[in-house]
């Protein structure tokens, strides 16, 4: 576990408000963003993203969800299904998780129990970069969250 500052990236995205068990419906969209991604001919930089806005732990209200796609570029005449930005520096507590996904609340625990031992404030704007996915083998499943932090 550490503190970093994640440098402003370009991404492709699609954004929705739901709530944690609807999450499932939105795997699909990862797919669509690489395929979108190359239509347009953009540059991949990365691997899938998904952002959460305004979620503090309460699995029943809502909050924002983005899944997003790191791109070298943002094209500012594109008019398709999904949307681009470029981020600001994002200070964070960051850690791996490896392991099934099931197990990733006790990851975040750790990590709130580090930011609260640090005597940091989080933001309720977390990122979990999916750095390999592995429906069949979930013990090779590899995620760096990140809790933004003050």
């Amino acid at each position: 576990m550490k503190i970093k500052e994640v440098k402003p990236i370009n991404f492709l995205f699609f954004r929705t408000e739901t709530k944690v068990e609807e999450l499932h419906a939105f795997l699909p969209i990862g797919q669509q963003l690489f395929r979108e991604a190359v239509k347009q001919q953009l540059s991949i930089t990365g691997p899938v993203h998904w952002h959460y806005y305004g979620f503090t732990g309460d699995e029943s209200k809502p909050f924002t969800l983005e899944v997003a796609l790191p791109v070298a570029d943002v094209p500012h005449d594109y008019d398709g299904e999904f949307h681009f930005k470029r981020t600001e520096a994002f200070k964070c507590a960051t850690m791996e998780h490896e392991g099934a996904w099931n197990l990733m609340p006790q990851s975040y625990g750790k990590l709130l129990q580090y930011i609260a031992d640090n005597k940091l404030t989080p933001k309720a704007v977390n990122r979990e970069i999916y750095v390999n996915v592995d429906f069949q083998h979930p013990d090779a499943n590899a995620v760096e969250i990140q809790i933004g932090v003050q």
